[in-house]
């Protein structure tokens, strides 16, 4: 065993340029991307690996490693795979490109908001929030406590879906015509354009939390 060719590796990996590094790995996060969207669009079109080789003039082999991120396809490569799926270039950056974002929000930390139900002693703590997203979706999660200073409210109304999940205490829950007892552990999924909202406070405190969800449009 040669003990110098080892300390010597090891000196290499120490001593290894950070941003060489990170390039590396967000090369790999691009293959891994493109690799998914060349099998994604050939199996839209209901094309077998041995057709998209036969067509394209790519081995089996090659097309394996594209689809699997094992290999960095080149321009060239890209354009007949393009050609042969009957999809834009670009669309194989598609999914590397969209920015993902996300949220930590701390224990005690939800910013306190005023909507329609803070007139009531509703408290409402937003949880989180992300704008424009590739989803086309907004998603709204509250923490709402409900106290001995709080009144009903049975009458919300606004666009978009909304899912409550009980934490604590115990709400009669009106939706429409229906009211729902809520206690810990229940959930109530439901369209939030008809009239919602508690309409008895039978046990206090209450809180549950309140994930509202609407097109990005609205």
């Amino acid at each position: 065993m040669n003990i110098e060719k080892i300390d010597a590796d090891v000196a290499s990996k120490l001593t290894q340029d950070p941003h060489r590094t990170r390039d590396g790995e967000r090369e790999k996060v691009l293959e891994v991307a493109i690799g998914r969207e060349v099998r994604a669009f050939r199996r839209q079109q209901e094309i077998t690996v041995a057709e998209l080789a036969q067509i394209t003039g790519l081995s089996i082999g090659m097309l394996s490693k594209i689809e699997n991120g094992n290999t960095s396809p080149s321009l060239n490569t890209l354009q007949l795979l393009a050609n042969a799926l009957s999809v834009p270039l670009t669309s194989f950056f598609r999914r590397f490109e969209e920015s993902r974002q996300a949220v930590h929000t701390k224990s005690g930390e939800g910013v306190s908001i005023d909507r329609e139900g803070t007139r009531a002693h509703h408290q409402y703590n937003l949880l989180g929030h992300i704008g424009s997203n590739a989803s086309g979706v907004i998603v709204e999660p509250y923490l709402i406590t409900l106290t001995a200073e709080s009144d009903v409210f049975p009458t919300f109304q606004h666009g978009g879906i909304e899912t409550i999940y009980m934490l604590e205490g115990e709400v009669d829950y009106r939706h429409g015509d229906d009211v729902y007892a809520l206690k810990s552990g229940d959930t109530l999924f439901f369209d939030a354009d008809a009239p919602h909202g508690p309409e008895k406070l039978v046990s206090l405190p209450a809180r549950y939390l309140s994930v509202i969800s609407y097109p990005q449009n609205t």
